[in-house]
């Protein structure tokens, strides 16, 4: 679909060579001079700043407020442990789920089976072109009976906007009929049962069952995995794999919420060509930092979607999200 802490042990202090041993006279006379040395006043700690948006529907980018220029991360001597990458880990959802309060499915859709074809349509292409799309295809056909009966030409011209149309209205024919022929007409709630319609992965299972049934899951698209390995969360590439490591990181809970936030971030500032690493208010937890733009002003011009004052990529986005809705199909930006 186009359907996310640094704990690590600090090492001790050594005291340098050449320095007084404890006891001697010479180390006396610091403590002594370090006891009568004043308190100092203040915090040196600078405190975090809050992360704010703008109000609903404005043209002004969403930012997340942050230093001028985030620091780059320290790089371990040693290598991560499981524990403070489990730790960083939990950290990033954490600060994204500040970033991002509104993250959502970012396909338009009224029920489980508009949501099951909107999936199914949105492999490569963008949730944009699906969402301009979907609103004629189930005014045409809007149960899974209609599906199943539609010409296969009328079909295909209706989403042929989408791309590889004839491959997609052929998966679309096919579970429309397998819903009306073996589930009553009704989109499954077990993973078990969508991967054997027609057109239909775990990822595409993943999507339906956790925003139109309330199953947590992971769904591991292109951004979603993409991210994780730069955060160097694994190292997996087969999506399969990826999923059965990040689940293994996060509570169940927070699964579906984290692909959410993930992919929003993988959208709007972590892109694939030219991260906005200088616009990006996880960098202090990224060990990939520096891979893209690091430079504040240069960084904010490649925020895309509101973050970047545009509109989104939903006709029909939720009540809270604080970008543009998308333009139906043909009426531009």
């Amino acid at each position: 679909m186009g359907v996310t802490e640094t704990d690590n042990s600090a090492v001790g202090e050594q005291p340098p060579s050449g320095s007084a041993p404890a006891g001697s006279p010479t180390a006396k006379s610091k403590d002594s001079a370090k006891k009568r040395a004043p308190a100092a006043t203040g915090s040196t700690k600078a405190a975090k700043p809050p992360k704010t948006v703008t109000a609903a529907n404005s043209a002004e980018p969403v930012t997340a407020a942050k230093p001028s220029k985030p620091p780059k991360p320290a790089r371990a001597a040693n290598p991560e442990s499981r524990l403070a990458m489990v730790r960083r880990a939990r950290r990033i959802n954490r600060e994204l789920a500040e970033v991002y309060p509104y993250a959502h499915p970012e396909l338009d859709f009224r029920n489980p089976f508009e949501l099951l074809v909107a999936t199914v349509l949105s492999a490569q292409t963008t949730d944009l072109r699906v969402n301009q799309t979907t609103p004629a295809l189930f005014a045409a056909y809007p149960t899974p009976e209609d599906m199943a009966a539609a010409v296969p030409e009328e079909l295909e011209q209706i989403i042929r906007p989408t791309g590889f149309f004839r491959a997609k209205a052929r998966s679309l024919l096919g579970l429309s009929a397998a819903l009306r022929d073996s589930f009553g007409g009704e989109v499954p709630g077990r993973i078990e049962d969508l991967v054997t319609l027609p057109g239909v992965g775990r990822k595409t299972a993943n999507v339906v069952l956790g925003n139109a049934f309330g199953v947590p899951g992971i769904t591991v698209d292109t951004h979603f995995g993409r991210l994780v390995r730069r955060w160097k969360l694994t190292e997996q590439e087969d999506p399969e794999k990826v999923e059965a490591e990040i689940c293994a990181i996060f509570p169940k809970s927070e699964w579906t919420m984290l692909s959410h936030r993930t992919v929003f971030h993988g959208r709007r500032i972590c892109h694939s060509r030219k991260p906005a690493c200088g616009a990006c208010p996880i960098a202090p937890l990224c060990p990939s930092y520096g891979e893209g733009e690091t430079d504040p002003e240069k960084a904010k011009l490649l925020l895309k979607y509101e973050m970047g004052g545009y509109p989104g990529q939903r006709l029909s986005p939720p009540a809270d999200y604080p970008g543009r809705p998308a333009p139906p199909l043909g009426a531009g930006a």
